[in-house]
């Protein structure tokens, strides 16, 4: 029996996505506050603790503070938004992704009712579907693991959907097959996938490398989604690329640096 709300969506865009939802009467979405684009009349927001899955329900405050818990714990805020359609028709609310990137639609009843994914892949789902904390038993995971590595999961029969940066790419692992990734650039995986965090090893390597100081080790079986752009690496270019204090520019990859801001007319140094 399906537990979750059964919701239909189409993806809008390329590079800047958007999913529109649509809900019948009394069907829900939950969503990460912020992440509302726009929504139809007939469509009624409320902020909620946790998840609003349907196991977080008739367990009282104990329950509802144990499931905004969860939430805290990796980082993201106590407080969800609940979005329900109230009218007598069909109605549309469309949620926005945070960063250049692609929307991956995830039909949990594909993958045995069990995601997992980066803490802050979640964009929006059908009420009905919990997210908490994948605990793993190596405690190395979630303490070393760089870029704020810790794992949510999301669990339920009805409709998911993550955001990542740059171009995704699914990689299939069969039984006992390896891959290392980027910490930065896993997005997620299915249930049956085990994993760890690796130290690179060597100071060079880990000083001097650029790719950071751990490796997520994904052993198969089963499906990885793969992010080219983490948001943590653009953050650090628009960072290295603004005006410092007093104006002073880095030159952009150029070797003239302040120089070439002279020659095209900009001379605050």
């Amino acid at each position: 029996m399906t537990t979750a709300h059964e919701i239909d969506y189409k993806i809008y865009g390329d590079d800047m996505q958007f999913v529109e939802i649509e809900l019948d009467p009394n069907e829900s979405a939950i969503a990460e506050a912020g992440a509302l684009m726009f929504m139809e009349p007939g469509i009624q927001m409320e902020t909620i603790f946790g998840d609003g899955s349907s196991r977080g329900e008739g367990q009282g405050l104990a329950g509802k503070l144990f499931g905004a818990g969860k939430r805290l714990i990796t980082g993201e805020s106590l407080f969800m938004t609940l979005f329900s359609n109230l009218g007598s028709g069909k109605s549309h609310a469309s949620f926005a992704a945070p960063y250049p990137g692609k929307i991956i639609p995830i039909d949990l009843t594909d993958y045995n009712g069990k995601i997992i994914c980066q803490k802050d892949a979640f964009l929006v789902a059908a009420k009905g579907v919990s997210i908490g904390i994948e605990f793993n038993r190596k405690l190395g995971t979630g303490l070393f693991g760089g870029e704020g590595f810790i794992m949510q999961k999301l669990e339920g029969d009805g409709m998911a959907f993550l955001h990542a940066g740059g171009t995704i790419i699914e990689k299939i692992l069969q039984p006992g097959e390896t891959l290392r990734i980027d910490t930065g650039c896993l997005v997620g995986m299915t249930g049956g996938i085990s994993y760890d965090i690796q130290f690179v090893g060597g100071i060079k390597t880990a000083f001097f490398g650029g790719e950071g100081l751990f490796f997520a080790t994904v052993t198969g079986p089963g499906k990885v989604w793969v992010q080219s752009l983490p948001f943590s690496r653009l953050a650090d270019r628009i960072i290295a690329a603004a005006p410092r204090a007093g104006g002073v520019h880095k030159g952009e990859g150029s070797l003239l640096g302040g120089l070439g801001n002279l020659l095209d007319g900009d001379n605050r140094f």
